[in-house]
C-alpha cells in the first residue's frame, strides 16, 4: 500500500475492524517513512460471468438497474431496491465464491423480491425461471397462493 503522502511503498496497519454490514475491513495505517496516518478499506472481490463469457465486477447498481423494470408501476421505493440489493448481495457473498455467473444472480434476487413485491416478482421470475407458457405463471401464482393459505380462485360456470 503506497502512502497518499509521501508515496513510500509500504505501510503498517495500526488498527484493523470489520464494518457495521461485515463486507468489509477498515485498516488504519502508518506510513514508517513520513510517519502519515490514513485509512484503507477492503474487500473482497466479486465478479460475475456473463453468458458472453465476459467476467466483469459486481454491481449493485446493475441489480437496482435489472429489477426496477419489474417494479415499474408497483409501490416500490429507491431504498426498496437498495435493500434488495445488499440482501443479494450478501446472499452471493455468503456462498464463498469469487465468481458467479449472471443467471445465479437473477436466482439470487427471486426470494427477496419475493417477500417485497408479488407482482414484481412474477414479471422477473417469468424471464429468470423461463416461463414458457400460461400454466407457467398459474403454478407460480398457485404457489404464491398456498404460501399465504389462499385456495385458488374457483372458475366462474
Amino acid at each position: 500500500m503506497y502512502c497518499p503522502f509521501c508515496r513510500h511503498p509500504d505501510s503498517r496497519v495500526i488498527d484493523s475492524r470489520t464494518s457495521d454490514d461485515g463486507l468489509s475491513i477498515r485498516r488504519r495505517r502508518q506510513c514508517p517513512e513520513c510517519g502519515g496516518r490514513f485509512s484503507t478499506t477492503e474487500t473482497a472481490s466479486l465478479s460475475v460471468i456473463k453468458r458472453s463469457g465476459v467476467v466483469e465486477p459486481f454491481s449493485r447498481e446493475k441489480v437496482v438497474l435489472g429489477v426496477r423494470k419489474a417494479c415499474q408501476g408497483r409501490p416500490v421505493t429507491d431504498a426498496d431496491l437498495a435493500v434488495l440489493a445488499q440482501k443479494v448481495e450478501e446472499t452471493i457473498r455468503s456462498t464463498g465464491a469469487s465468481q458467479i455467473e449472471a443467471n445465479d444472480i437473477g436466482l439470487a434476487i427471486l426470494p427477496p423480491l419475493r417477500e417485497l413485491d408479488e407482482v414484481a416478482y412474477l414479471r422477473f421470475a417469468s424471464v429468470y425461471q423461463a416461463f414458457e407458457s400460461l400454466e407457467d405463471f398459474e403454478s407460480a401464482i398457485e404457489a404464491l397462493r398456498a404460501e399465504h393459505g389462499r385456495l385458488p380462485a374457483r372458475p366462474v360456470e
